[in-house]
């Protein structure tokens, strides 16, 4: 489970082998979400606003490294 990103504290992963929906994971202490690619949907999870909202704002940015990422991990 490579970790693409960590900003500010938040660990932004990809995991081999994961289920479902292109998505990635976003962890911070006690929160995590998972997110899909492309729509930004929280998909399960919780975080703080200001949080969620620096993520989506990096995953945005950076939507063609995360599906290659999906992809190589996921097939």
């Amino acid at each position: 489970m490579p970790t693409l990103k960590v900003l500010d504290g938040i660990k932004i992963q990809v995991f081999a082998d994961d289920h479902n929906l292109p998505h990635f994971h976003a962890l911070k202490g006690e929160y995590e979400v998972l997110i899909r690619i492309g729509s930004w949907n929280v998909l399960r999870g919780q975080m703080r606003r200001k949080d969620l909202d620096a993520v989506i704002a990096w995953a945005n940015s950076h939507e063609e490294e995360l599906r290659n990422e999906w992809t190589r991990l996921n097939g």
